[in-house]
C-alpha cells in the first residue's frame, strides 16, 4: 500500500499518479495518517482542486485523506464515464491500484452516488460511508436538475455568482462563507494545479446524473443491502439535491444516521468545514 506524505496543508499536497490494471493513470493527492484511509469522491465537474482545503486539512488532522480524479477527469487519463456504475468501477480500479483492502468513503454529490455503488459492488472493501448531498438511485424528481441550478453550474464557464447561488444559501452569512471558500479553492494553490475538467466531462457526468435519477421505485431498495454504518448529511437549503432525499436514504439504509446543517446549501461541508469534519471524525471513530 502506498503511503501518504506529511504536508502542512492540502494546498501543498503533491499531485501524484498511479496506473491501474485497466491501463488508466489516476491523478491523486494523499495527506495525513490513519490505519484506514478516508477516500473522497468528488462532485459534478470537480477535480482535485475543487476540494476546499479547510475541509481536507480538518479531516487530515486525524485521518489519511486521499482525493483522486475519476477516469477521464482532470489529470486522470481515459474518457469520462457516462454512468454512475461505470464511475464506480473506475473508482474501484483506483482503490485496487492503491492496494487498499479496507477504506472509509466520503462521497459528495455525484460522488455520493458513486460511493453507494462502490459499497454495493465491493462491500468487503468499505468499512464506513459518508454521503454528503446525496439521493438514492431511482428517487422521484431526481431526473436532472432545475434550470436555475444548471444555469449556475452547468454552463461552459460557470461564474462565481452561479457557483455561490447553488453551493451556498442566499443569506449574508452563507454567501460570505462561500466567498471565502471559493477564494481558497481557486486562489490559494498557485503552482502544480490539476488539469481543468472539460466540457466532455460535464456532458458525460450529467448523463450519469440523469440516468441515476430516472424514476424507478424498485431501485430504491438497492441501498438496503448496504450493511455498514452510514452518515448522511446535507445543507438545509440545497437546491441541487434537496434535503428530503437525506431522510429517504436514511429510511432505506439499515445503519444510517442523518444531520442537516443550518443556513447552508450544496456546499454545506465547505461552509461548515470544522463542524462537519468533527462530525465525520466522530462517526468514523465511534464503536457502534
Amino acid at each position: 500500500m502506498s503511503s501518504a506524505t506529511a504536508v502542512d496543508s492540502y494546498i501543498n499536497a503533491e499531485n501524484r499518479r498511479i496506473e491501474a490494471a485497466s491501463g488508466i493513470t489516476f491523478a491523486y493527492r494523499d495527506i495525513g495518517s490513519s490505519e484506514v484511509p478516508l477516500v473522497l469522491l468528488q462532485h459534478f465537474r470537480g477535480n482535485l482542486e475543487n476540494w476546499d482545503s479547510a475541509l481536507i486539512d480538518a479531516l487530515a488532522q486525524n485521518r489519511r485523506v486521499v482525493t483522486f480524479d475519476y477516469v477521464g477527469v482532470g489529470g486522470s487519463t481515459g474518457q469520462t464515464d457516462h454512468t454512475v456504475a461505470d464511475m464506480a468501477r473506475g473508482a474501484i480500479s483506483f482503490l485496487d491500484a492503491m492496494q487498499f483492502d479496507d477504506v472509509d468513503l466520503l462521497g459528495f454529490s455525484i460522488g455520493s452516488f458513486v460511493a453507494q455503488d462502490v459499497t454495493l459492488t465491493r462491500p468487503a472493501l468499505v468499512r464506513r460511508v459518508v454521503l454528503a448531498s446525496s439521493a438514492p438511485q431511482g428517487a422521484a424528481s431526481m431526473h436532472g436538475w432545475a434550470k436555475a441550478v444548471m444555469d449556475g453550474v452547468g454552463i461552459p464557464q460557470p461564474p462565481a455568482e452561479g457557483v455561490l447561488s447553488v453551493f451556498f444559501a442566499p443569506t449574508a452569512t452563507s454567501q460570505e462563507a462561500g466567498t471565502q471558500s471559493l477564494q481558497r479553492i481557486y486562489g490559494a494553490r498557485k503552482d502544480d494545479r490539476d488539469i481543468d475538467t472539460t466540457w466532455a466531462t460535464r456532458l458525460a457526468q450529467y448523463d450519469a446524473v440523469c440516468s441515476w435519477g430516472e424514476p424507478n421505485h424498485a431501485l430504491l431498495q438497492r441501498v438496503s443491502a448496504i450493511d455498514c454504518p452510514v452518515f448522511i448529511a446535507n445543507g438545509d437549503s440545497d437546491p441541487m439535491i434537496l434535503p428530503h432525499y437525506s431522510y429517504l436514504l436514511a429510511g432505506l439504509i439499515p445503519q444510517a444516521q442523518v444531520k442537516i446543517y443550518p443556513d447552508s446549501a450544496h456546499g454545506f461541508l465547505f461552509q461548515h468545514a470544522t463542524e462537519f469534519a468533527a462530525d465525520v471524525e466522530a462517526f468514523l471513530s465511534s464503536e457502534s
